[in-house]
């Protein structure tokens, strides 16, 4: 297990990380007592990490887990074995695939390649599955784009499952955690995920794995208390997902009662931040029906704005009750996108953010809408973050 969470830096470090987000750096901050799944004392006994059989040690809930602050981003391009993509979550990183054995059209991406995770709906609300490369349109800053990879079916995925971890969810951790479980129940058996639990600190509470007992025994290690931290979690995560995220797909569905009150990040800048990594989709869920109008209000255009910016969606259930059928809604979703891939007709040694409009045309279906993420960072300098939009003004 590697546990982790959001540093509260003191007061010294506070022009520190001005500075280096102005440079943007990233704010959030992990920390990391020992590779995950591994106890101390066994990074040097090989034997010792490939024993299945010995138990998962767990760090002792009364030592304290504060971080080792990090102002660091890399963001590696990990390869796949098989027939699924093996890409990295952001443009600018070189990679390849052979054909899929169903003869489906598979990615064969280069450094210039820019991925676009797409679901398709008709005008029922009906998720289309069956269109084909042919069907897609793709324009960036409203200029044509030439479609050069296809891929339709049911990759795995690198996701994160952050939980507000506030005082006030104290009597609905336990059917939010149940929701959790069957979404990753119902979700491709090849899936990554980890856990984090926040309130006005995040912690990782459970690496990347696909082990449902060692993640429930994630979602229950929670204590109900203090403020919410949201945008500073979600950049954690998407942080998280980056650097060690075994599958190029990734995902983040967060599940909140309310507004953030204790981020030192603001929306905007948590945005930013994702879009950076190029990726994920966040999927939000907002328990939002007992709140006061106010801050009911600043929540859900909160959760919205990190739905749809990233090609996600946000989900305002009635009731707890409604928790559970709109997780198997986000699994299935997830499970039914497609993947197209373009090469920019602008050099991406320009940098800059990119505006990205993608339709499909098919008319046994009639009007057809297309959700993805609207756009993207270009990363003119390898390793180093993208510019902010001021910095790129002349």
């Amino acid at each position: 297990m590697k546990p982790l969470c959001l540093h509260m830096r003191p007061l010294w470090l506070i022009p520190a990380v001005f500075a280096a987000l102005l440079f943007g750096g990233s704010v959030a901050a992990f920390c990391q007592s020992s590779p995950s799944g591994t106890a101390p004392g066994q990074a040097g006994n090989p034997a010792a990490l490939e024993d299945p059989t010995r138990p998962e040690v767990q760090p002792p809930l009364n030592v304290d887990r504060d971080p080792v602050p990090t102002l660091d981003i890399e963001v590696p391009a990990p390869a796949e074995p098989g027939n699924t993509v093996s890409s990295a979550s952001a443009p600018g990183h070189a990679n390849a695939i052979e054909k899929g054995r169903n003869g489906a059209y598979v990615l064969h991406t280069n450094v210039d390649e820019v991925l676009l995770n797409c679901t398709v709906i008709d005008s029922r609300g009906q998720t289309v599955t069956d269109l084909n490369m042919s069907d897609f349109r793709v324009w960036e800053d409203g200029v044509p784009q030439t479609l050069t990879g296809f891929l339709h079916q049911d990759e795995p995925v690198s996701m994160g499952i952050l939980v507000d971890n506030s005082g006030s969810m104290r009597d609905k951790r336990s059917a939010v955690n149940m929701a959790a479980l069957d979404l990753l129940r119902e979700s491709n058996r090849q899936d990554a995920a980890f856990i984090v639990n926040f309130a006005e600190r995040a912690y990782l509470d459970q690496g990347f794995t696909s082990d449902l007992v060692a993640l429930n025994r994630g979602l229950s290690r929670f204590d109900s208390k203090g403020t919410t931290a949201l945008y500073d979690a979600v950049v954690a995560s998407a942080d998280e997902l980056s650097k060690h995220g075994p599958h190029r797909k990734q995902v983040l569905l967060i599940i909140t009662d309310g507004a953030d009150n204790a981020s030192h990040l603001t929306l905007a800048e948590a945005i930013r931040r994702v879009q950076n990594l190029g990726g994920p989709v966040v999927y939000t869920i907002g328990l939002l029906y007992d709140d006061d109008k106010q801050e009911s209000r600043q929540a859900r255009n909160a959760l919205e704005m990190l739905s749809e910016e990233t090609g996600g969606i946000a989900y305002f259930p009635n009731s707890l009750q409604d928790v559970e059928a709109i997780a198997s809604d986000v699994a299935r979703d997830i499970r039914e996108q497609y993947t197209v891939a373009y090469n920019s007709t602008r050099p991406m040694n320009l940098g800059g953010y990119r505006v990205v409009h993608v339709e499909a045309i098919a008319p046994k279906h009639g009007k057809l809408i297309v959700r993805t993420k609207r756009g993207y960072y270009a990363n003119a300098n390898p390793g180093q973050p993208p510019q902010t939009a001021e910095e790129q003004k002349p």
